[in-house]
């Protein structure tokens, strides 16, 4: 049996070995190994993402201890998008910039993406039918958004749990959240841990806009960087309806632009304990590089086989 840890989550494969024709009942040979994967972007001193790095230019600690580069990706491959977007009360007079905001996002977008969307007040629901759990198709992304009138309380950590979960669901390797909220919840049934420990524990990027500065500073953007950064994506605080869409543009830019790795952790245990990982890169003519990962994960425990 061959386990997968991407940063924290464990999925198992059987690879079989069959005779031809099989005398007996198929054998099934088994190895066990690790493998954590990180999702990485870089930034110059000006806050431009650095595409085009090598393998070289990355070294990988975890709790202090080096760690050998076993896989390196940095192409534009098709990526597993959720569009986590409050549709309480208070958005009710921002529709319009929501759609703004999925259309700047779908139109910067890999062709082949996987994209789906969750709209949520109270209740969770998946802007998209149950035969479709994900579309290619920019209209559709549109009416997913519409599908359902704004209004009632919010249910932040419930949306976010959701979208972690049906992100399970997708092909690609690749897997990110964008959340819109002002990050406040009055009807979750998940608490603000649980959805943190659920972030800890995925593989996904999540990013959040929040609205916060939108409603005169009503809400929780802390929280929601928070939440963003325990994934090793990124929070942004716009000012005005126009920076929120030119958020959405830029997270789909740099989903684009980032660095996968992965590494076979030297401790092998699993314990279900926190692992502290750092990223470093250094190249020929780039200063102080800013990194963007996840800063560790979470182990997972011999009963985690999932």
């Amino acid at each position: 049996m061959r386990a997968l840890v991407v940063a924290g989550l464990l999925v198992t494969a059987a690879v079989l070995h069959a005779q031809d024709p099989p005398p007996s009942p198929t054998p099934v040979f088994r190895t066990e190994s690790d493998l954590v994967v990180l999702h990485v972007n870089v930034f110059d001193g000006n806050s431009d993402a650095v595409p085009n790095l090598p393998q070289a230019a990355f070294t990988v600690t975890e709790d202090n201890r080096p760690q050998t580069i076993t896989f390196f990706s940095n192409e534009d491959v098709p990526v597993a998008v959720g569009l986590i977007l409050d549709n309480s009360t208070s958005m009710l007079t921002r529709r319009n910039m929501v759609l703004a905001g999925a259309q700047a996002f779908a139109e910067t977008s890999h062709p082949e993406d996987e994209l789906f969307t969750i709209v949520f007040n109270e209740h969770v629901r998946h802007g998209l039918p149950p035969e479709a759990p994900f579309t290619q198709s920019r209209p559709m992304l549109q009416a997913s958004i519409n599908r359902f009138p704004p209004g009632g309380m919010t249910a932040l950590h419930d949306a976010v749990i959701a979208g972690l979960e049906h992100l399970h669901e997708a092909s690609h390797q690749k897997r990110v959240l964008v959340v819109l909220s002002d990050g406040e919840d009055n009807a979750s049934q998940h608490s603000e841990e649980d959805m943190l420990q659920r972030a800890a524990r995925s593989d996904a990027l999540i990013y959040t806009v929040s609205t916060a500065q939108l409603s005169h500073g009503v809400g929780k953007p802390r929280l929601l960087k928070k939440l963003a950064e325990a994934s090793g994506g990124a929070a942004y605080d716009p000012r005005n309806e126009r920076d929120v869409v030119e958020a959405f543009t830029e997270i789909a830019e740099n989903i684009r632009r980032g660095y996968s790795i992965g590494y076979s952790p030297t401790n092998t245990a699993h314990d279900g304990k926190l692992r502290r990982v750092k990223v470093q890169v250094r190249a020929p003519g780039l200063k102080n590089p800013k990194v963007r990962a996840r800063d560790g994960y979470l182990a997972p425990r011999h009963a985690d086989h999932r």
